[in-house]
């Protein structure tokens, strides 16, 4: 046997100095009904006591190691242990637990054996009087070791999985926490009332005094972020997204420091049995998008408003120049004429593609 294999697998099913188990409390009273015994056990033994998980008949919750019977099942994990007698047992005539309290003279253990073959302790029977156990009953507490087993590896199994599910919601809150925007996921209850279950740190983008723990204890903080004049509007557009379950996906003002920001918020509904809506989804700001598009609109009312004028002039010196008979020197008048207006034009169009450079550069700086 490896002893500190057999330790490191017991710390491993994190089951020392645990509450009681109501389960494994069941399993020692069939034992002793079973055995007709008045004391039952299920032990676990470290490198300093043997601890008692689940007990009957006895009121003390650990003994010293050395003082333990089933630390001798160590090397027989596939045997029941039994003690028809202690007191001729040369093993165990001057232990303190047979010379003492609670006075063992019988005992009877079968070994807890993990998947990897280590035995942990035991489930045993004890009386303070000699006496015999039958083949049968040997069999039963092997069976009740066995779910005994079960009951722990089921346990183990919840854990590891409860770790790995915790590691993988730590993993996936640091990338929703460097993930540009805010993600999260808000519910409406079928009262109305809503609530965010999860809201990343990108919503300080929003607004510096929010914070997820904020958001959390109250989700209408939210919506004192938002711009007077869109708070209607984003009300309603959530009310028909709940009623339809249609995307949610509209663009509004935040206040932010004193300014005003644009936002994009972007989720698609669902509706759980209760009657409670879930949306999942992300804000972005949209202030890049915005100003290149108000950059845009001003470039084409330049053009349409701005160019007019010098277009106009030149389709009709055009026209004038296919309809009358020129001389040579009404033709250089007109041609003057021309090349002053495309002078003209072209020093504009130059204005205007380094005004569009300038707040191209602006916002891909932002």
């Amino acid at each position: 046997m490896n002893e500190e294999e057999r330790l490191q697998e017991l710390l491993d099913y994190k089951i020392l100095d645990t509450e009681p188990d109501s389960d494994l409390d069941e399993l020692v009273e069939i034992a002793s009904a079973i055995c007709d015994t008045p004391i039952s056990l299920i032990t676990l033994i470290d490198d300093k006591r043997q601890w008692f998980k689940a007990k009957k008949g006895i009121e003390v919750e650990e003994t010293d190691r050395n003082d333990a019977f089933c630390r001798y099942s160590f090397d027989k994990p596939h045997e029941v242990l039994v003690v028809e007698d202690s007191l001729k047992d040369n093993r165990f005539n001057t232990n303190p637990l047979v010379l003492g309290d609670p006075n063992i003279r019988f005992y009877a253990g079968a070994p807890l054996i993990t998947p990897k073959g280590n035995v942990m302790g035991n489930l045993c029977i004890l009386d303070k009087q000699p006496r015999k156990i039958t083949r049968s009953q040997q069999r039963a507490l092997q069976l009740l070791a066995k779910k005994t087993m079960d009951n722990l590896n089921n346990r183990k199994k919840v854990l590891e999985q409860d770790k790995t599910i915790e590691a993988n919601i730590s993993r996936l809150k640091k990338l929703t926490n460097q993930a540009p925007g805010t993600i999260y996921q808000f519910e409406m209850s079928p009262q109305g009332h809503y609530r965010f279950t999860f809201i990343s740190e990108g919503i300080h983008e929003v607004h510096p005094i929010l914070a997820p723990d904020i958001l959390k204890s109250d989700a209408n903080k939210i919506f004192e972020a938002v711009h007077p004049a869109d708070l209607d509007f984003v009300l309603e557009s959530i009310r028909i997204s709940a009623e339809e379950l249609s995307l949610w996906d509209i663009e509004f003002r935040v206040l932010l420091d004193g300014r005003t920001s644009w936002q994009r918020g972007i989720s698609r509904p669902e509706k759980l049995v209760d009657g409670t809506i879930v949306w999942y989804g992300m804000f972005q700001n949209i202030n890049r998008i915005k100003e290149y598009e108000q950059a845009l609109e001003q470039i084409s009312f330049d053009i349409s408003h701005i160019l007019r004028r010098p277009i106009t002039t030149i389709q009709g010196l055009t026209d004038i120049i296919q309809q009358e008979k020129l001389d040579e020197k009404a033709f250089k008048k007109y041609s003057a004429l021309i090349k002053e207006v495309s002078e003209e034009l072209d020093v504009f169009t130059r204005r205007l593609h380094t005004t569009y450079a300038e707040k191209h550069k602006r916002i891909g700086r932002r």
